[in-house]
């Protein structure tokens, strides 16, 4: 069968295929999809570094990170636990702490970088990568963040793996397609910690990849033609 048959058979195929590209995502609007921003007081979390300053006793200030298991190591007190506490928390737990060893016990606590809020943006998008959350963050402003999508990207299917209360994970499928035309500004929902956010291929653009490998396999430096000819034709 001649090249340029076979091109066109697989581009009917691919066209003609346009199903989901996870079989297990769940739909926006299922339960653990739709999360507003907390406005709640921010509570530390593991990777965040903390500045805590003694007034009247400045020798003992530090900047420490806190630790996989949620604590931190400082002078005199040795471990304590940060993690999931807000700063006022911790500033009134080390202030009793710091009690039993100091006449005045003025501290006070800052966390300095925020480890924990972070998400992982990967797939047909310009810089692949990790991204910090800085306040409130939605899928989009995400993949802002990672320069954009690829000509590839898929926008009908972008992929957000999370994990419930369990820690069980699960995927969610958006249309960002429709937020961004402004049909379905739902398919746009905010990101938490840890997220993972998948943007697959499009289905022409596995095609063109198929025929550029099929080409240079079995035509050769021919193939360019074939391949140019591939792209009139679509």
């Amino acid at each position: 069968m001649k090249p340029r048959v076979i091109i066109l058979l697989v581009l009917s195929l691919a066209l003609n295929c346009c199903g989901p590209y996870s079989q297990n995502a769940v739909k926006v609007g299922a339960p653990g999809t739709l999360v507003p921003p907390t406005p709640q007081e921010y509570r530390i979390a593991i990777g965040d570094k903390i500045n805590v300053k003694m007034f009247y006793n400045p020798d003992l200030n530090q900047e420490v990170t806190v630790r996989p298991d949620g604590k931190i190591s400082l002078l005199l007190v040795h471990e304590v636990q940060a993690a999931g506490l807000t700063a006022s928390e911790l500033t009134q737990q080390l202030t009793e702490s710091y009690g039993k060893y100091l006449q005045q016990a003025e501290i006070a606590v800052i966390v300095s970088s925020f480890g924990g809020e972070r998400v992982f943006v990967g797939g047909e998008v310009g810089e692949p990568g990790v991204r910090e959350l800085v306040g409130p963050t939605t899928v989009l402003q995400a993949v802002a963040l990672a320069k954009g999508f690829k000509d590839t990207a898929r926008l009908d299917e972008v992929l957000v793996i999370r994990r419930d209360e369990n820690n069980k994970p699960f995927m969610i499928a958006l249309d960002v397609n429709k937020a961004m035309k402004g049909i379905d500004l739902q398919q746009d929902i905010y990101l938490q910690p840890y997220d993972i956010v998948l943007v697959p291929r499009s289905n022409i653009a596995n095609v063109d990849l198929w025929v550029m490998q099929y080409l240079g396999q079995t035509i050769g430096p021919l193939g360019g033609q074939f391949y140019y000819y591939y792209l009139l034709t679509r």
